[in-house]
C-alpha cells in the first residue's frame, strides 16, 4: 500500500476537508485511505503560539501543502521556515489573496517559482492523490509522535515508519534512551498488520516500557544503529534571511532535530558551528537540525539549518 504524510501548513482548514481527524495536540492529525494509498494530513494547531509544532510538522512530512488565506506576520514566518526544509511544496491560495502578491511574498524563496493552486477540494485530492512517499532504504527508523496507555494491551506509541519495515516482535532500541522494547503488535488504521513499510501510520504496542516513559522525538531503531551524544557539528549552514538576530557564542537556543526541539548552547565555532544539548539525543549522521531562537520578538525564530554531525562519544 502507497502511503504519504503531508503537511498543511499556513491557514487552517484544507486538511478537514482531505481526511478524517485524528490524534490532536500541538499538532492535528487527519487521516484517509483511497484504494490502494493511505494519507496523513498534519497540522501545526497551536503554531504560532509554539513555534516547535510549526517545524515538528515538517519534520514529519514527505510533502507540504502551503496554505494561504491571508499576508499575516505568522505566514511570513510559515514561509520563511518552509523555504528551509527540502520538501517539494504545493501552494494553495484562498479567494481573498491574489497570485501577485502572493508572488511578492514568496520572492526569494525557494517556493517563488512554483505553481500556485486555487482552494478547490476536487483539484486537490486529485493533485495529492498522484503523490506517493519516497523510498528510502536504510535501517528501520519509527520516530514517535504521540503515545498512551491501553487498558489489556499495555503502552501504544503512535508514529510513522520514515525508513525500513517495521515488523511485529522484533525487539529494538528506543533511542536516545538505553531501553529495549519488544514490538507486541502493529496496527495501521485500526487494521492488525504484521509488518509496516516507508510512510505507514502505526500503532505501535509495545513490551518492556510503560507508557509514561514514551515521549515524541524518541525513535524506534535496531541496537546499534543511531548515535547518542549531546555534542553536535553543525555544517553546511543555510541562514534563514528574516532572522534579525545574531549567533551568539555560548548563547542559548533550541536546536530542532526530528520531531523535537531541545535547548542547545552554542559554542565558539562557526565552520562548524559547536552546539552542546542538554541531554543526549539521537539522529543519523547528515540529519538537518534547525536552530530556533524562541525568544525572537521580530523576525522570524527560526535562524537557520544545520547538517549535523555527531561530535562527542556515541
Amino acid at each position: 500500500m502507497t502511503s504519504i504524510v503531508v503537511a498543511c501548513v499556513g491557514d487552517s482548514g484544507v486538511a478537514a476537508g482531505l481526511g478524517k481527524k485524528g490524534a490532536t495536540s500541538d499538532l492535528t492529525l487527519f487521516n484517509a485511505v483511497q484504494g490502494d494509498r493511505q494519507y496523513v494530513f498534519v497540522e501545526p494547531t497551536r503554531f504560532p503560539e509554539k513555534m516547535v509544532a510549526l517545524t515538528t510538522a515538517l519534520s514529519m512530512a514527505h510533502r507540504c501543502l502551503l496554505v494561504v488565506h491571508g499576508l499575516t506576520r505568522s505566514l511570513a514566518e510559515t514561509i520563511a521556515t518552509v523555504d528551509l526544509f527540502d520538501l517539494p511544496t504545493a501552494i494553495v491560495r484562498g479567494p481573498s489573496v491574489g497570485d501577485d502578491e502572493l508572488r511578492r511574498a514568496l520572492k526569494g524563496t525557494r517556493l517563488e517559482a512554483e505553481p500556485i493552486q486555487t482552494e478547490e477540494m476536487p483539484r486537490l485530492r486529485e493533485m495529492v492523490g498522484a503523490w506517493a512517499a519516497p523510498d528510502r532504504p536504510g535501517p528501520l527508523r519509527v520516530p514517535i509522535d504521540h503515545a498512551f496507555p491501553v487498558k489489556g494491551v499495555g503502552a501504544v506509541a503512535l508514529g510513522l515508519v520514515a525508513q525500513g519495515r517495521l515488523e511485529a516482535h522484533a525487539k529494538l532500541r528506543l533511542y536516545p534512551t538505553a531501553l529495549t522494547v519488544e514490538v507486541r503488535s502493529i496496527q495501521v488504521h485500526d487494521v492488525d498488520r504484521e509488518s509496516a513499510t516507508v510512510g505507514e501510520r502505526v500503532g505501535v504496542a509495545l513490551k518492556g516500557i510503560e507508557a509514561s516513559e514514551l515521549a515524541r522525538g524518541q525513535i524506534l531503531a535496531p541496537d546499534g544503529s543511531l548515535p547518542r551524544t549531546e555534542r553536535w557539528l553543525g555544517r553546511d549552514p543555510k541562514r534563514c534571511r528574516y532572522y534579525r538576530g545574531s549567533i551568539v557564542p555560548g548563547g542559548r537556543y533550541h536546536l530542532g532535530v526530528g520531531l523535537d526541539a531541545y535547548p542547545v548552547q552554542v559554542g565558539s565555532g562557526s565552520d562548524p558551528l559547536e552546539l552542546t544539548v542538554d541531554r543526549p539525543i539521537s539522529a543519523d549522521p547528515g540529519s538537518p537540525g534547525y536552530l530556533l531562537d524562541l525568544s525572537a520578538t521580530t523576525g522570524a525564530r527560526i535562524v537557520g539549518r544545520w547538517r549535523l554531525e555527531p561530535a562527542g562519544p556515541v
